[in-house]
């Protein structure tokens, strides 16, 4: 996934919950899609993190030997610089990017 071109706000927004719940019919099924995605979206930010910061990563440093790296600081400012995870996984949602499926109305659908 591309952080860089999310067009999510970086700064917390004031959302209005009952017309963000039409597409389930549920204002807590929407938190629940919503935080879903975010986990996601965190567990996928954090390991690309992770794997870019490996390359800086020495077996041998000691507190004494640790010295400071500007590139590794480019890396860490980029990503604190991004949108939180809930805030991506909400413009997700508001512009019909997430796909989601609820197994129990599909089986009471089945059953009727």
């Amino acid at each position: 996934m591309d952080y860089k071109k999310t067009k999510a706000p970086t700064n917390t927004v004031t959302r209005d919950m009952i017309a963000m719940s039409k597409q389930t019919g549920n204002v807590y099924e929407t938190v629940c899609v919503i935080g879903k995605r975010a986990n996601q979206i965190a567990i996928e930010m954090k390991n690309d993190l992770a794997k870019k910061l490996q390359e800086f990563a020495a077996s041998t440093d000691t507190l004494e030997e640790v010295t400071e790296n500007r590139e590794q600081i480019e890396i860490s400012r980029f990503y604190e610089r991004l949108p939180k995870p809930t805030l991506i996984a909400a413009q997700e949602y508001l512009e019909n990017k997430l796909y989601f499926s609820n197994p129990l109305k599909e089986r009471n659908k089945l059953d009727d």
